[in-house]
């Protein structure tokens, strides 16, 4: 099969509107988690969210289009400009004159992306527009927008990345719960090995941040209800740990076949060597480590290496208690006495949980962590859960990485998993 590596990053997420501010925030062990600010939380159990700020989606659609998409579209669109742009497969055009909020993309080479393909996940779509139009329906009577059903779609996020980009090629909409994000990267991934395509945007984007959603998070009993300290309540395998601390935010990266990525002098953060998935076929809440082990067996083996190649787990750790005692006995089950060398960190300690969108953005973490030599710490870790014990990185920590894992696991025990690998020039 093909090889495939990833040759463009973009990101909107609590700790910044791009990937570089995004890194440099992780690598400060500086954490986006605040009390929720975009609606009235009182009467919630959970107050607090990882929010955007400051992110502005005139900067990449035009006006008409804002008021017509929900914003897990916008997030995705406009983490899909910055990836094409870090490829160099488009040159973005005015952003403050007249022709600001138009179509302004032009492609360099129009042939690539005409032929790509587009994969994006998510788990809730576009809840926030419907639970709006509800409010406005039943509370003031007013019509229904005949733009609700296919902004809120999950497939939107896709379809509309193609129709602004002119992408001819394979769309689709991936919903695989928390999993999402990681599952549309690992089918692109499919997509190229294949040959059915050479180049993929692929990603998760999430925009949950709505009292529907967070009420009903908080409802199963997920969240974090530690509202007085937001920075310090997503605390991923520590012994006091309550819940995950719910998100909104978008990943996007561009995949692409390596010798064609070389043939065009475009830069490589890391190869996605393996994907791996499985269900847990067990609860629809509560994870089951074995079905855990089972997809990062599956993405070792699609990778052609195993666990003693490893070096650095971006591990998909919630903060949930359930959660992160499964995985923790996931990766002892896959690793043995290696659990105890493997470096291991959660980037939701400081991002907090993006649902379909995590598995993206990490990965993209991973990417650059690889191609840096970088691990970015998990933050709040303070009494290590003795359930727990795995090779914790706490302090950012300077590491040659190889091989590197990415979990993400899903509610209805969804498993997806994907091994990156240093690419060497």
């Amino acid at each position: 099969m093909k090889r495939v590596v990833i040759t463009g990053i973009g990101t909107v997420t609590p700790l910044g509107n791009d990937i570089e501010t995004t890194w440099d925030n992780l690598v400060n062990k500086r954490s986006g988690i605040r009390g929720i600010t975009k609606f009235d939380p009182d009467g919630l159990v959970s107050t607090i969210a990882g929010e955007l700020k400051g992110f502005s989606p005139d900067n990449y659609i035009p006006r008409k289009d804002i008021l017509r998409i929900d914003p897990f579209v916008q997030y995705s669109f406009a983490s899909a400009i910055m990836a094409c742009e870090d490829a160099g497969l488009i040159n973005q055009g005015d952003t403050a004159g007249p022709n600001k909020g138009v179509s302004r993309y032009a492609p360099t080479n129009p042939g690539i992306l005409n032929s790509a393909g587009v994969v994006i996940g998510s788990s809730r779509g576009g809840i926030m527009s419907m639970e709006s139009a509800l409010e406005e329906s039943l509370l003031n009577g007013k019509s229904y927008s005949a733009y609700l059903m296919s902004s809120s779609t999950i497939s939107m996020a896709a379809s509309y990345i193609s129709i602004k980009l002119g992408i001819k090629g394979p769309a689709a909409g991936i919903s695989t719960a928390c999993s999402s994000g990681t599952s549309a990267i690992g089918e692109a991934l499919r997509m190229i090995q294949g040959g059915r395509i050479n180049i993929a945007l692929a990603g998760g984007t999430e925009a949950p941040l709505c009292r529907f959603a967070v009420g009903g998070y908080a409802a199963s009993g997920a969240l974090s209800r530690d509202n007085n300290e937001p920075e310090k309540a997503s605390r991923p395998y520590d012994r006091d740990r309550d819940g995950f601390v719910i998100s909104e935010g978008a990943g996007v990266l561009v995949l692409e076949e390596v010798n064609h990525a070389l043939e065009r002098g475009a830069k490589i953060y890391a190869e996605v060597a393996g994907y791996g998935t499985s269900s847990d076929a067990f609860h629809q809440t509560q994870p089951d480590s074995e079905g855990e082990a089972s997809a990062i067996r599956a993405a070792l083996k699609d990778a052609g290496v195993t666990f003693t190649d490893v070096d650095y787990i971006n591990a998909h750790a919630t903060s949930t208690p359930l959660g992160d005692r499964a995985e923790a006995g996931a990766i002892r089950d896959v690793f043995g006495k290696k659990a105890e060398n493997v470096h291991v960190s959660s980037c939701k300690s400081m991002l907090g949980h993006m649902l379909g969108a995590a598995g993206a953005v990490e990965a993209a973490i991973t990417a650059i962590s690889i191609s840096r030599g970088i691990i970015t710490p998990t933050i709040n870790l303070k009494h290590p859960d003795t359930d727990c014990e795995l090779n914790h990185v706490t302090e950012v920590l300077e590491k040659d990485i190889e091989v590197a894992v990415t979990n993400s696991f899903g509610f209805g025990g969804i498993n997806s998993v994907l091994v990156l690998r240093r690419v060497h020039e």
